[in-house]
């Protein structure tokens, strides 16, 4: 018993669980069907018991009718020393119809008179209504002279076509639960999802926000005065506070991408003063003896130009931000790619250069900024590789895009850090640094900016040797139809 118990608790919770995971119409639709289920089975139970008693009950009514007839037209005689006279002509007609059979027997059950003959062996005459088999039998005493009981009418008839009748009642009951049960589980499904249609539509219109991230579109407002329409009115109210929010922030944002731009742009002119300044401050000192003046020249001139080269990338980020992007033309990246490589090539020292640039790859861009993110590409792998190592920068087409492929054989990026070296400032450290101090942190922040303002992307992986990969996609330009030749003359 207890593990009937157990194992029975687990499959009740597991039925409970899949009933909590349908949608709410079909809760409701069920519900409702299972309501009507009990109700139905309850009223068909009840009138289908009342129904098949009164049926049985008019027929030994009959029985009893029609025995009650025969008794009324029969005559028991006694005779001395010979077997009572029978004096019953209506017995045969009355017998006949719908396969009964009538006798007439006397108080000892010896039988008298029958029609048809049957010889059908019945209990012994009892008055009332008795089953023998098949057979239902109505017994009703004969009354003599005196009022004494001289015999006993059995009137039988089988009872198939009563079963049969109660037999078709049960079922047309059956077909009536069951159709009423589908009728109301359609019912259910209809209006459950009649009712449910403005929480759809809400939530598709919700679904279509959050794809988006519009919240300034409106929500289907439902014409009924209900709990519905409240729920979406008070969710209008909060979209439109956030949709506020937003423009407040996107204003706000705007300012400032507007500001540090300008101010990039501001600060780049006194700065080239300065390091016009120093640079001949220092051309200058050069047969100077004071070692340490030029030391403190040197290293302003080395702050300074430090300082360019961050105003020069907050500047190209905070243009990118701010959506001032300089007009696209078509471009060769091949061609771009081995300018950067060529510019590079001397800071590389004892590292091996792999170029793989062979087919042109032609796309729509800004050829300062595709020659940028490549040359950082190229960068990032001098600053985190040892000696010796091997950069390859291969370019390829893949379907519609521009591949920019550049790999190492270093000790690449720790797959936690792969989603989080595009970030601004963030600067990756490691044994194999050989220009600790001297980056800004916004190098492949930039790469990220130049490849989305051209609508693609850049990713960072693992290289076969283990090392890091960087792979830049930029869609190629569209390829102009070729112009329909002229049709020659016959």
């Amino acid at each position: 018993m207890a593990r009937k118990s157990l194992v029975a608790a687990p499959l009740k919770s597991l039925s409970l669980r899949r009933f909590q995971r349908w949608p709410i119409r079909w809760k409701l639709a069920a519900v409702s069907a299972s309501l009507t289920l009990v109700i139905l089975l309850v009223f068909g139970g009840v009138v289908g018991s009342m129904a098949a008693s009164r049926i049985r009950s008019d027929f030994n009514r009959d029985l009893e009718e029609a025995a009650s007839r025969l008794v009324s037209r029969t005559r028991i005689v006694e005779r001395p020393l010979q077997e009572p006279a029978v004096y019953s002509p209506d017995l045969q007609a009355v017998s006949l119809p719908n396969g009964a059979f009538a006798r007439v027997v006397n108080t000892e059950g010896v039988v008298l008179d029958e029609a048809p003959v049957q010889h059908v062996h019945l209990s012994p005459p009892s008055p009332g209504i008795t089953t023998v088999g098949s057979l239902t039998v109505a017994t009703q005493p004969v009354f003599g002279p005196n009022s004494e009981i001289v015999g006993y009418i059995q009137y039988a008839r089988s009872d198939g076509h009563v079963d049969a009748t109660v037999a078709k009642l049960w079922l047309l009951i059956a077909l009536g639960i069951l159709g009423g049960t589908a009728l109301a589980v359609l019912a259910g499904v209809a209006l459950a999802g009649r009712a449910m249609k403005p929480i759809a539509n809400l939530t598709s219109t919700a679904r279509e926000i959050a794809a988006t991230r519009d919240p300034s579109k409106r929500l289907p407002q439902p014409a009924a005065e209900d709990e519905v329409a409240e729920l979406s009115l008070t969710l209008q109210e909060m979209l439109n506070a956030l949709d506020a929010s937003q423009t407040e922030r996107e204003k706000a944002m705007q300012k400032q991408r507007e500001f540090v731009a300008d101010a990039s742009h501001e600060l780049r002119t006194p700065l080239t003063s300065v390091l016009a300044n120093l640079e001949l401050l220092q051309a200058s000192l050069r047969g100077y003896d004071q070692a340490e003046d030029r030391e403190i020249v040197d290293s302003a001139l080395r702050s300074s130009k430090r300082m360019g080269r961050l105003i020069a990338d907050l500047l190209l980020l905070a243009r990118a931000d701010a959506g001032r992007l300089p007009a696209h033309r078509s471009v060769d990246l091949a061609e771009v790619a081995g300018d950067a490589a060529a510019e590079v090539a001397p800071l590389m020292g004892d590292r091996e250069l792999v170029l793989d640039n062979e087919k042109p790859l032609r796309v729509e861009g800004s050829r300062d900024e595709l020659h940028r993110m490549v040359l950082n590409l190229l960068d990032n792998a001098i600053r985190h590789t040892p000696r010796g190592s091997c950069v390859e920068l291969r370019l390829r087409e893949d379907g519609g895009d521009a591949v920019v492929e550049v790999a190492d054989d270093g000790p690449g990026i720790p797959e936690a850090m792969r989603s989080q070296v595009f970030d601004r400032f963030v600067r990756g450290t490691g044994p194999a640094d050989t220009a600790r101090g001297t980056g800004t942190g916004l190098g492949l922040a930039i790469v990220s900016a130049v490849a989305e303002s051209h609508g693609g992307a850049v990713e960072a992986r693992e290289s076969k040797s283990g090392g890091a990969l960087f792979v830049a996609r930029i869609p190629l330009a569209k390829r102009p139809k070729p112009a329909a030749k002229p049709l020659e003359a016959l």
